[in-house]
């Protein structure tokens, strides 16, 4: 019997968002797994509508919605990112009937989002099982088994285990092959602008403020020739742009990304390559430098965080002021320029000024790079969320509405709002003048 599956993407409840690169990648995944089995996949992603803009970003179409209660009181506007409620319906509506439904989830304080999609499909799909997996259904698990109508919350990345959690509902799915199909040959996309690429999964480090660890049981990095074929592939059906996925790209270089990207240069592929997740600026020396120039990266993004050297080690110690001010030098020793090199620095941290934020914008300026200011939010279950509930900041239970990191240090910091602002104007000009 071929069982039909439909797999979900939400929509973004939020004050802000934009394109940069984003595509549920975990998902896709789901789909291609499930490939190996005797099944009818139906996917909506309903985040797939956006204007595209420079290298495939874009701004996301929206609605504007009502907030919900407990933040009615937050002075900005609340959206739906995405498709339109009647386009998800119409989707709903044609694809008929289904036998399971899976649904994914991200940033934790979109789990409104979740709640709608999972509402809607019991309502025009009534009487299907429904999972919900992903980044929120894991760290926040006992929340999303209280608040979201689903028949399973599903924690952890994919394993086998997803099938005896699908079985579990009467649907035993018959294995028909034993290579998965990729999720770009799926058809789920009608234009795909660019492509996100994975070649390691977790982090070799544990910073203080990440979750990496807590999603990922180990630091794993793919065959170089597994990487090559995937990027070979999406470049003969037209992908141009790539954008890496990767908590730590550059690790172990010698033996992952310099055999990668000298694969890349010589195959002349005339790509484009993007680093949303920021890079470990530790790892850049000349000759990275050099292959990354060649290879075709277009936007650097590298972690700071801070210039505080207390807090550097505190919040895990992956970088020093003089190790990321060599990586400029060789990056722009290598040729790229000062708008291709960006750098985030965080505000919001636990027990950080505001005088602490500006200083390290200070050094960045000094740099002639691009400034990205970073809100903080805790996740849970990190230091940083241990430490904000033990010292009475935050409560354990704590909506995860609350920690959007729009609003998150205005409701727990309470930096002068119009200091802060004053300093985001200026890091903007700064970065227009380049």
């Amino acid at each position: 019997m071929t069982y039909r599956i439909l797999l979900i993407n939400p929509w973004i409840y939020d004050f802000a968002a934009y394109n940069f690169w984003a595509r549920p990648l975990g998902l896709l995944k789901v789909a291609e797994f499930l490939t190996q089995f005797d099944v009818k996949l139906f996917f909506i992603d309903c985040c797939d509508s956006f204007t595209i803009k420079k290298y495939g970003t874009g701004k996301y179409s929206y609605q504007t919605i009502q907030k919900p209660e407990i933040i009615k009181n937050i002075p900005r506007r609340y959206k739906r990112y995405g498709i339109s409620l009647e386009e998800f319906i119409d989707r709903l509506r044609r694809i008929s009937y289904v036998d399971l439904v899976l649904v994914t989830s991200i940033m934790a304080y979109w789990w409104h989002g979740v709640k709608e999609v999972v509402d809607i499909v019991r309502e025009y799909l009534p009487n299907i099982p429904i999972i919900v997996g992903g980044i929120y259904a894991t760290l926040y698990k006992e929340h999303a088994e209280k608040k979201i109508n689903a028949d399973l919350i599903y924690t952890g990345q994919l394993e086998e285990r997803l099938i005896e959690n699908i079985e579990s509902f009467g649907i035993k799915l018959k294995r028909i092959r034993e290579k998965p199909i990729s999720w770009w040959k799926l058809g789920f996309y009608n234009k795909m602008p660019y492509a996100p690429l994975l070649t390691s999964t977790g982090c070799p480090f544990r910073c203080s403020y990440c979750a990496s660890s807590l999603l990922y049981k180990s630091f794993e990095q793919r065959k170089i020739d597994e990487v090559i074929n995937e990027i070979e592939e999406l470049y003969i059906i037209g992908i141009r742009d790539f954008a890496f996925y990767d908590d730590a790209l550059l690790y172990k270089s010698e033996t992952h990304i310099e055999p990668l990207l000298k694969e890349i240069v010589k195959r002349n592929f005339q790509l484009r390559f993007h680093t949303p997740n920021g890079l470990h600026g530790r790892f850049i020396n000349k000759n990275i430098a050099l292959l990354m120039k060649e290879a075709g990266f277009k936007t650097l993004r590298l972690s700071l965080e801070t210039v505080n050297i207390k807090r550097q080690i505190e919040t895990g110690g992956k970088i020093t002021n003089e190790e990321l001010e060599r990586a400029v030098f060789y990056l722009k020793e290598a040729g790229f320029s000062s708008q291709e090199i960006g750098v985030y620095i965080m505000y919001g941290l636990p027990g950080q000024s505001l005088d602490e934020v500006k200083a390290g914008v200070d050094f960045l300026k000094k740099l002639k790079i691009r400034i990205h200011l970073t809100e903080f939010s805790p996740i849970r279950g990190t230091y940083y969320w241990n430490e904000l509930v033990k010292n009475g900041i935050i409560p354990d239970d704590l909506d995860p509405l609350f920690t959007n990191n729009t609003i998150f240090s205005e409701l727990f910091y309470g930096y002068p709002k119009e200091e802060l602002q004053k300093l985001k104007i200026e890091v903007n000009q700064f970065n227009l003048l380049l």
